[in-house]
């Protein structure tokens, strides 16, 4: 079973992830996601467009709502950033990888049509 295959659960008496399981997680995501200085996972999509990258975001957020797990998304021209954590505990759970999966699935078609 993959990352995007799970649900997520909704962190709470879930403590925050050790590195290493951090690290073996984040080598199971697509290209590109990274942990910022704050801890979260983040990555950057590049789109040919503006359209493209609203398209995108909005599947995100469909995606997001329908697991009951919110990230932050950043929209430009041609680039959308999602920036992921479990507020509840203010750190990085399973689930936060899950969500990440997710995203790179939704992204699949924009990469072929590139």
């Amino acid at each position: 079973m993959t990352l995007a295959d799970k649900k997520r659960s909704d962190g709470s008496g879930v403590p925050p992830l050790k590195a290493l399981r951090k690290r073996e997680l984040l080598k199971q995501l697509g290209l590109g996601w990274r942990l910022n200085g704050k801890g979260h996972l983040e990555r950057r999509y590049t789109f040919k467009d503006f359209a493209q990258a609203l398209t995108f975001m909005d599947k995100v957020g469909a995606i997001a709502e329908a697991e009951g797990h919110h990230p932050d998304l950043y929209l430009a021209w041609g680039k959308c950033k999602i920036e992921i954590w479990t507020h509840k505990i203010k750190g990085l759970t399973e689930s936060d990888f899950v969500l990440a999966a997710k995203a790179d699935l939704a992204f699949e078609p924009f990469r072929a049509a590139a």
